[in-house]
């Protein structure tokens, strides 16, 4: 099987129903920026982690797969997990790492060691996931199932970026404001 097609050359692509939009339609911008994030998250999983992180991020990864191919198919052949739609877990996580960390009392740059930066980009992008997945419900498509797990999950990137930094002994840099 070949990779190309050629069906997109128009600037189309094909949904999991078969049916063809245009590549930037609503939902392909959705389903996109959650790819992007997974790919992302499998960036970060490239660096030295410790334990509890890796397994966590190996977790989410499947998940993300989960929403994007949710997201790519209008008609609802794709069905959540529980873990996507009641993504307690990721509050879990959230609480364990942040058991670790001094209590934020103001705005940290996003910086860092480079685990720490990565889930840093990983939170920002997994926000633009969710403004998307926003957008498309708010056009009237029925994705809202997903922006609770992508809510969580930018939250947990936040903590991990804290975490890691923590973890590897660099200071989080809070922000000062203007001079």
């Amino acid at each position: 099987m070949k990779v190309y097609t050629r069906t997109g050359d128009d600037g189309s692509t094909g949904l999991g129903d078969g049916a063809r939009v245009s590549k930037a339609s609503r939902r392909v911008a959705a389903y996109g920026a959650v790819d992007e994030l997974n790919a992302l998250v499998g960036m970060l999983r490239t660096q030295p982690l410790p334990a509890p992180a890796e397994g966590e991020l190996a977790r989410v990864q499947p998940l993300l797969f989960e929403v994007g191919a949710f997201l790519a198919e209008p008609g609802g052949r794709f069905g959540l997990s529980p873990d996507v739609l009641r993504p307690t877990w990721l509050e879990r996580w959230i609480d364990g790492m942040e058991g670790e960390l001094a209590p934020l009392r103001n705005f940290v740059l996003p910086s860092g060691c480079p685990p720490a930066a990565l889930a840093h980009v990983a939170r920002t992008v997994c926000r633009r996931a969710e403004r998307e997945v926003v957008a498309l419900r708010d056009g009237g498509e029925d994705v809202g199932a997903v922006i609770p797990l992508l809510n969580r999950l930018s939250d947990a990137f936040f903590v991990l970026a804290r975490w890691l930094n923590n973890r590897a002994g660099v200071a989080d840099t809070p922000w000062r404001g203007h001079a």
